[in-house]
């Protein structure tokens, strides 16, 4: 990077947060002749510690590999088939991906699996990386934004003509506190195996409690099981084998009985949205930064990675002197608009709609899944949504 008489440090593009969204990102843009950096508060070489399995649309896979990214994750699981369903109800629905003209639906793998690759490619390119550097301060001005960060104990400055924040936007959620939605529900994840494991089958099973996903993975699947923060934490203290007798209660039988489950680890759920997805001059927030959703239909991710790709298209459409200006970032949220709300409600939809006990709604829910199952332009535009956005 270049630097100021005063030390002030300077780029065209400076991106808060190298996790997968940011990374994604700068190597979106790694090759332009903007000047990038990465500013991630992980030390050089640290190893991720987040457990959850990410469910990777088939769009966002077009998206890596355009990334040059896809070839190198390992331990992906395909999704070619998802099955939808109703507790208690006769109402059911079958995504398949040979009807909708794509080889998979979606995958299955652990973030730190795509956390690395996306990290190896930036470390191949030309993307200046800035690890263990804490952000303290974030400031639009008129035609640039400062940010202010320490590493080492040593504070810096770094002037940029865009700054991007990434990192899950606590920087800013003091100064511009978000909306917030509290479903009252957390989220249990762990793996399991089981005695029929059906190949390359996703399950999604509502229930008044909570969606529960089975996401196939390797010898088993990953679950993703959600309830009330009262029972996730009873669920919590169960044996393995209370663990796994329960969620054969609660999920059926489809997949045979329930063998072994690994650690288990949970977090709360909420509906996050940032205010405004770039609240002052030179700055603007995408990802989780920009909103976190409930993880059912496992949109959040995608969304976040489709954020990333259009900021880059936009970045590297604008003449060089608009870059960061009120007009491009309204060019970018332009673009971002019908998708991010799309998904946004489409989601909280899901979650309001399927997580009660009423009897009239259980059975107007019974009758949308045969629909959904018996009409296929139907289903065309469901999967297309979870695969592609709703820009497509």
């Amino acid at each position: 990077m270049d630097a100021t008489s005063n030390n002030t440090e300077l780029c065209d593009i400076a991106i808060i947060g190298g996790g997968p969204v940011g990374a994604a990102l700068a190597l979106a843009l790694g090759g332009s002749p903007l000047k990038i950096c990465v500013l991630e508060a992980r030390a050089a070489n640290a190893a991720s510690t987040d457990a959850r399995a990410l469910a990777l649309s088939y769009g966002s896979r077009l998206l890596l590999e355009r990334l040059a990214v896809w070839d190198k994750i390992r331990d992906v699981s395909a999704i070619r088939t998802i099955h939808i369903s109703q507790k208690q109800s006769f109402g059911r629905a079958l995504l398949r991906a040979g009807e909708m003209n794509v080889p998979e639906l979606g995958y299955v793998l652990p973030y730190p699996a795509l956390q690395d690759a996306l990290t190896d490619a930036l470390q191949c390119g030309t993307v200046a990386r800035i690890y263990g550097a804490s952000v303290t301060r974030l400031a639009g001005e008129a035609d640039h934004a400062l940010i202010g960060y320490q590493q080492g104990g040593v504070d810096h400055t770094l002037r940029t003509r865009l700054a991007v924040v990434a990192d899950g936007g606590k920087l800013l959620a003091e100064q511009y506190p978000p909306s917030f939605h509290d479903y009252g529900q957390s989220a249990l994840i762990t793996h399991v195996t089981c005695a029929a494991p059906r190949a390359d089958t996703a399950f999604e099973r509502f229930t008044p409690q909570g969606p529960v996903a089975l996401l196939p993975f390797k010898d088993g699947y990953e679950i993703v099981w959600t309830a009330p923060h009262p029972r996730v934490a009873e669920m919590l203290a169960w044996d393995d084998a209370q663990f796994l007798n329960e969620l054969h209660q609660h999920f059926g039988d489809r997949v045979g009985e329930f063998l072994t489950v690994g650690k288990r680890a949970c977090f709360a759920l909420g509906l996050k949205k940032a205010p405004l997805q770039s609240p002052m001059p030179h700055v603007v927030l995408l990802g989780n930064a920009a909103q976190t959703m409930h993880p059912v239909a496992g949109q959040g991710f995608n969304l976040g990675l489709r954020d990333a790709w259009d900021l880059a298209q936009e970045v590297l459409d604008a003449p060089a002197n608009t870059l960061g200006t009120e007009a491009m970032l309204q060019g970018y949220r332009s673009t971002r608009k019908l998708d991010r709300e799309a998904g946004i409600r489409f989601t909280d939809s899901l979650v309001r709609l399927f997580s009660n006990e009423l009897p009239l709604v259980s059975a107007a829910r019974a009758a949308s899944l045969t629909a959904l199952d018996c009409l296929p332009f139907a289903k065309k535009f469901v999967a297309k949504r979870m695969m592609f956005g709703a820009n497509g």
